[in-house]
């Protein structure tokens, strides 16, 4: 087994056992809810520690190309843009659910999160969550999007996002048989959640190769969790809208970011192929 296939086998073992057996002795040894932030966190940092393990221990290949640094000044348009691209899908989202006549747009309920803060400064509030919390969700990017996907087939980028989106999926199975999300219908249900994965993990790969950071592909994350779906679940799951329809309807605004970006990107590197074709001649 090569150095590179023996390293992603050690990290997926890790990430796989450690997380779901967590997730099993949380729920039935110690009887703690999955929803519990204090569950959630040894779940989400396994994919780190797995990487680290294998980085330091393992392949010894060190973190050179861990992408840790911050890269402020030269990748701040990617730090803009996982920062309030989450709001803009939630807004796409509530959009899409009003025009297929599933929501009638009301905002109330932003208003009754916290007692006598109104809906829009509840927002404002919200919008700062993800910058707290991006070392929280650096857990997972850090293993999954900094480490996993660029050894998986590293000649076919776009095959290796999608390979590491399923497997990202995968890991999140068991949530749905263990309280943290209930869909109606577990296998229509686990087929959307997949759809979705695949989708988030296109956006928080470019975020990690356009940025050369882990962090705002961790921001990005974080405003997933916080600025997309919390919204969205209060105001559309008011409107009797199930697991299901909340994990379906963010899908079609996130297929055409990631449509729109991979043609920007195909656009931008053309010059550089007819540059290269010109100099060869």
């Amino acid at each position: 087994m090569s150095t590179r296939n023996r390293g992603m086998a050690t990290f997926l073992a890790i990430s796989f056992a450690g997380a779901w057996g967590w997730m099993l002795a949380a729920r039935f040894g110690l009887r703690m809810s999955l929803v519990n932030p204090l569950a959630q966190l040894p779940i989400a940092f396994m994919p780190a520690a797995a990487a680290v393990i294998v980085r330091r221990w393992v392949t010894r290949e060190g973190f050179d190309d861990a992408g840790l640094a911050l890269h402020l000044k030269s990748a701040w348009r990617c730090y803009l843009g996982a920062w309030l691209g989450p709001l803009l899908l939630a807004g796409a989202t509530c959009g899409l659910a009003a025009l297929l006549g599933l929501w009638r747009p009301d905002l109330s309920p932003l208003s009754t999160v916290v007692p006598g803060l109104p809906g829009w400064a509840f927002l404002l509030l919200l919008m700062a969550a993800p910058v707290v919390l991006t070392p929280l969700y650096w857990g997972e990017e850090f293993g999954w999007t900094s480490y996993l996907r660029p050894r998986v087939l590293p000649d076919r980028p776009t095959l290796s996002v999608v390979v590491t989106g399923l497997i990202w999926a995968v890991w999140h199975y068991p949530l749905a048989f263990l309280g943290y999300i209930e869909f109606p219908h577990p296998a229509v249900g686990l087929v959307a959640w997949t759809a979705s994965f695949l989708f988030q993990e296109f956006l928080l790969a470019w975020l990690r190769t356009r940025s050369r950071s882990i962090w705002p592909a961790s921001l990005a994350h974080a405003g997933n969790n916080m600025v997309l779906s919390l919204p969205v679940g209060l105001l559309l799951g008011g409107s009797g809208l199930d697991a299901l329809a909340l994990t379906l309807l963010p899908i079609p605004g996130m297929a055409l970011t990631v449509a729109w970006l991979l043609r920007n990107s195909r656009r931008k590197s053309q010059p550089s192929r007819l540059a290269d074709v010109a100099v060869s001649r």
